[in-house]
């Protein structure tokens, strides 16, 4: 029998930590506390189908907030902390990495401290079950040529402002472990999709702009190889690291698929080229609506991960196919129109623009 744990989930608003808190509330006995900023890419509405259980918490607030963050390990004392919130998009970090500075490297700063003093104030049976979870990204290791796969040896290379303050975070995350003893995990995980995910990233920009007949702007030559993961295989890949990865260590999380972004963007067209009979005006194959554009600045060819690790260890495979994962996806975007709506047209944020700065569905600060 499973003992329930309070579970604290950092960006549990965001694309990955709202299915994190979905799967936790749906599929174990867990307490869950979400702390989010709710910044642009964060929703509510996508914790909707859970936002009233009694097992549910969620608090407004800033990870860089050291008295609101001390405020929450005294008051719902975490067994275990999933750090998920980072700002996360390539191309913003580019134009503006201040942002990213700010949340990715000091917000990481300033939990660590706070869960160093807060670990030191626990008894020695939850001191010695204690996790600081670190949720991180295949992008720090940089580029890979045409052969190999990252392992959790592989050295770090970043390219982007945003895989260089996650690297940090990483280091600082593995430091504080080393130094003062934090019990951490790390993961690094490939590239994303899914349900839910916000509209910048490219399966959702790609299948909302075919719809509306708008241009599919694809980067260069479109070669680029991701490692594509389902966002609940990693959920659950995530569970077992949390709860049962040994301390101080690392765990590579990938898909096993391999795709390059011009074959991504194909598979959706002609996935939606048979369920989308009512096409825009003057389209007859949504593949006419591709767009080839200037490549970012520093974009890496190709990212692939090696998950030989947790799969020995933790007894972790990925149950969705590329060809699965993706069907399920194209699927709820065209049930759940609504949902994209609501960000398109920026009604998703009203709901907790009004929201007090710090406070959870029991009204304790």
């Amino acid at each position: 029998m499973t003992i329930p744990k309070t579970v604290m989930i950092t960006g549990g608003a965001g694309f990955i930590g709202s299915a994190l808190v979905r799967f936790f509330i749906n599929e174990t006995p867990h307490r869950v506390i979400n702390l989010d900023k709710l910044t642009y890419a964060a929703n509510l509405e996508s914790l909707s189908s859970i936002e009233d259980n009694e097992r549910y918490h969620f608090i407004r607030g800033d990870i860089c907030d050291r008295p609101l963050v001390d405020d929450i390990l005294r008051r719902h004392r975490p067994d275990i902390i999933m750090h998920l919130a980072a700002e996360s998009h390539v191309d913003r970090s580019i134009h503006g990495p201040d942002e990213f500075i700010q949340t990715n490297i000091l917000g990481t700063y300033t939990l660590l401290e706070a869960c160093r003093d807060y670990l030191a104030e626990l008894v020695s049976a939850k001191k010695q079950g204690f996790r600081f979870h670190h949720i991180s990204t295949d992008e720090v290791y940089g580029e890979l040529g045409e052969t190999g796969r990252f392992t959790e040896q592989s050295p770090y290379n970043p390219s982007s402002p945003y895989s260089a303050t996650k690297a940090a975070s990483d280091h600082l995350v593995r430091a504080w472990s080393r130094t003062f003893r934090l019990p951490v995990v790390i993961s690094n995980c490939s590239n994303n999709y899914g349900p839910f995910q916000f509209p910048e990233k490219l399966i959702p920009l790609m299948i909302l702009n075919a719809l509306e007949g708008k241009a599919l702007p694809v980067y260069g030559d479109g070669k680029q190889v991701r490692d594509w993961l389902y966002v609940d295989d990693h959920v659950r890949a995530l569970y077992r690291v949390a709860t049962d990865g040994i301390p101080g260590s690392t765990y590579n999380i990938g898909g096993n698929n391999e795709k390059q972004n011009i074959e991504v963007v194909t598979t959706l067209c002609e996935r939606l080229n048979v369920l989308i009979e009512d096409k825009p005006s003057g389209i007859d194959d949504f593949k006419q609506l591709i767009t080839h554009v200037k490549d970012r600045p520093g974009h890496d060819l190709r990212y692939a991960i090696d998950a030989t690790k947790i799969d020995r260890e933790l007894n972790w495979k990925p149950q969705e196919t590329f060809e699965s994962g993706i069907g399920k996806t194209i699927q709820w975007y065209l049930d759940n129109l609504d949902w994209c709506r609501h960000i398109r047209d920026g009604s998703y944020r009203k709901a907790s623009a009004n929201d007090k700065p710090c406070t959870d569905k029991t009204g304790n600060r």
